[in-house]
């Protein structure tokens, strides 16, 4: 019987192999960041369209290694149609499981992160910390373009 681990490892194999959300939306009326990670040459690129204060679209690009790649995935559908001040939620409870310090005192929000829990794993090798938020980094940056 497969375990939590190996359910993990498919989805993250999953997400690289067949990637959601990926191509380009045309800006504007997007918004666009682009994030690199010079450590490994991991490259996202994340385009947002927004409308009033809702993620109406996102897509993705880039290259880089399975994780940081899956994890663009699992971001691109995480955000899809939600509001932006919910997003920011999913993205502080996300780099709090990656064990990131967001410096912002006020509680972690109560959000559910389905699917990107596969990727909690990560934590265990530091290296590949950068790898899996990379894509929640430019999404920060994009919303942040955004207004």
């Amino acid at each position: 019987m497969p375990g939590l681990e190996d359910l993990y490892r498919e989805i993250i194999l999953d997400h690289y192999r067949s990637p959601r959300n990926r191509g380009e939306l045309p800006t504007p009326p997007a918004v666009h960041a682009q994030g690199h990670n010079p450590l490994c040459g991991d490259e996202i690129t994340v385009y947002l369209q927004i409308d009033g204060d809702t993620i109406t679209d996102v897509k993705v690009g880039g290259q880089g290694c399975s994780i940081s790649q899956s994890s663009a995935s699992m971001m691109s559908q995480a955000v899809k149609g939600k509001k932006v001040d919910d997003v920011k939620a999913v993205v502080r409870k996300f780099k709090s499981m990656m064990s990131i310090d967001d410096e912002d005192p006020t509680p972690i929000p109560e959000v559910k992160l389905g699917d990107l829990e596969a990727l909690q794993g990560v934590v265990k090798f530091p290296v590949r910390i950068k790898c899996a938020v990379l894509a929640w980094n430019t999404l920060t940056e994009a919303l942040a373009e955004a207004q």
